[in-house]
């Protein structure tokens, strides 16, 4: 151990540009941290989902839903079978979505991956499993067997919960709540483009 820390101690007339160094990138990490709002990805509030932009249709479509009364978005986009792997899951999801906004990746019209289509398949069941095993509806509904066992839950529930959302443009006037900006804004002047009314004829 001693050998090793002797390997990366720098030599003496390195040191201090080397702390100097250090301590410039541990301040602009933390402050990356602080921007992009890093903790609140440890909760479960759905506001968090639209810290960026992309994520507005599908959070009005959320807050419009029966769901929103019962679950939040981790109760079915992250999967519960462990806890290391609940926030695994989201540790690698939400960086595949930082990496994709910060280099202005992200499709105008967005669909879930295979392995997201998986987790958020067996939310549906485990929180619906009664109705996928209730022998009224298995002896009054046709092919219950079948239509409860062998598809995914979209395939009938298709709009649940988000609707008919295929586009950051599909909800225009849609009321999401606006990520407040960490950085203090001193005076905020808004200058209204005035009204131009065209006359047809």
């Amino acid at each position: 151990m001693v050998k090793l820390f002797r390997l990366l101690t720098p030599p003496p007339k390195w040191r201090i540009p080397v702390m100097i160094v250090l301590g410039a990138f541990v301040g602009l990490g933390v402050h990356v941290l602080y921007l992009s709002k890093a903790l609140s990805y440890l909760s479960d509030d759905p506001k968090t989902c639209v810290n960026c932009h992309v994520m507005a249709p599908q959070y009005a479509t959320y807050q419009h839903s029966s769901h929103r009364e019962v679950a939040t978005c981790n109760d079915c986009h992250v999967p519960h079978n462990n806890v290391f792997n609940k926030y695994f899951f989201k540790a690698k999801d939400g960086l595949r979505h930082a990496s994709m906004f910060a280099a202005r990746m992200e499709p105008e019209v967005i669909f879930i991956l295979e392995e997201g289509r998986e987790v958020v398949h067996n939310n549906c069941i485990r929180c619906h499993s009664q109705t996928l095993t209730d022998p009224k509806l298995a002896t009054q509904v046709p092919q219950h067997t079948h239509n409860t066992q062998d598809r995914v839950c979209w395939d009938c529930h298709r709009e649940v919960p988000h609707g008919r959302v295929n586009s950051l443009s599909s909800v225009p006037n849609a009321r999401v709540p606006v990520p407040s900006s960490p950085i203090q804004v001193f005076q905020t002047h808004v200058y209204p483009y005035p009204q131009v009314q065209f006359q047809i004829g």
